[in-house]
């Protein structure tokens, strides 16, 4: 996709962008209609089936073909070749998540076209690959997370955190991404698909953890090119992500990807994920790397905003688009007697949300790079 890169969108942005619709901020659309959405007959079977975590008409397929099939969790599924031969180079292992945040529905539909359409050509499956529906209770109830922010658990110190049904699923997936991740190969891929609540001057953008090696972050990079990611942010410092968790933990090039506007499920936009799409299935297919028609942007973290206490205060509002332009000196937030300024000649401002719990985030902000 394009990014908005010129100076009137640049403009909009600075002055605040457009607001997110109210049922959106409020952190998804109503639980009844997400129920209604899911169990309806006019939901494609296979959206209806991964929504559900129903893994089952899929799992048939994979297994039919010879393929080592196994449930580990609910919502969890893995697909590995069943004869992995001592001399034959280790297939690449891929772990594929969405619905870590319940409302970001997008992703949820991409994938089950693609995995149900794999699945009536199963041979073509080139790679060990683990699907993790992430917050499926969220999702279950048609909202973004239960207690918490699923997207914080990934961390060995939870603080008030701990004892949240977030807590009890992220302690499942780790433990399916250990088991999976065991004794795999070199090349381990993790691509956590997310959508954005508010607009961005970058309609997709991506998380990169810096400590992922060299060779194999470049050619992460090349692959969110191929899938028309406009920017990308090295990211130095875990807040608790899944993707960052598999990259410290397991050597995987791990990614949060945000791919376009969230949505509400049977109804999203597919159009807006046509390139990642088609990324996505060439990976799983083994195909041949596309050159990227544009190479994304690269942003460095500049600083990350914690909210301290709750007298934490943003000098704009959470609808402030990403990649908004702050210049140099400009006040970000201040918490008591803590006060946030940009201290670069421009920094731009990426997920602004004052209302994240104490200690956590509550804003990322980036410098360009390349």
């Amino acid at each position: 996709m394009a990014v908005a890169d010129d100076k009137a969108a640049q403009a909009a942005a600075a002055a605040g962008g457009t607001s997110v619709p109210a049922a959106v901020a409020a952190g998804g659309f109503p639980a009844a209609a997400a129920a209604a959405a899911i169990a309806t007959a006019a939901l494609p079977a296979a959206v209806r089936a991964l929504a559900e975590a129903d893994f089952s008409a899929v799992s048939a397929r994979f297994t039919a073909a010879g393929f080592a099939v196994a449930r580990p969790a609910d919502g969890i599924l893995t697909i590995k070749h069943a004869e992995a031969s001592a001399t034959a180079p280790a297939r690449p292992s891929v772990l594929i998540s969405v619905g870590v945040h319940g409302d970001e529905t997008g992703p949820i539909e991409v994938v089950a076209y693609l995995l149900d359409a794999l699945s009536r050509q199963a041979a073509a499956l080139a790679v060990d690959l683990m699907l993790c529906v992430g917050n499926i209770g969220a999702i279950r109830a048609g909202k973004r997370f239960i207690d918490a922010d699923l997207n914080r658990m990934f961390r060995t110190d939870r603080g008030t955190l701990e004892g949240t049904a977030e807590a009890a699923r992220a302690d499942v997936m780790v433990a399916a991404t250990s088991a999976f991740f065991k004794g795999a190969g070199p090349v381990r891929w993790h691509l956590d698909l997310h959508t954005a609540i508010r607009p961005s001057v970058y309609p997709t953008f991506a998380i990169v953890p810096e400590i992922i090696e060299e060779g194999a972050r470049t050619k992460l990079i090349a692959w969110l090119g191929q899938a028309s990611i406009g920017a990308v942010i090295m990211n130095p410092k875990s807040v608790g992500t899944y993707s960052y968790y598999s990259a410290e933990h397991h050597a995987a090039a791990g990614t949060t990807v945000e791919l376009g506007r969230i949505g509400t499920l049977g109804q999203n936009d597919l159009a807006q994920f046509t390139e990642a799409s088609q990324a996505l299935d060439d990976l799983l297919r083994g195909a041949a790397p596309k050159a990227a028609a544009q190479a994304p942007h690269v942003y460095g973290t500049a600083q990350q905003i914690i909210k301290l206490s709750d007298q934490f205060q943003m000098a704009f509002g959470k609808d402030t688009w990403n990649f908004t332009p702050l210049k140099q000196g400009a006040e970000i937030a201040r918490d008591g007697d803590t006060v946030y300024t940009v201290t670069h000649a421009e920094e731009m401002v990426v997920f602004p949300n004052p209302d994240v719990r104490i200690g956590l985030r509550a804003g990322l902000m980036v410098v360009r790079l390349a």
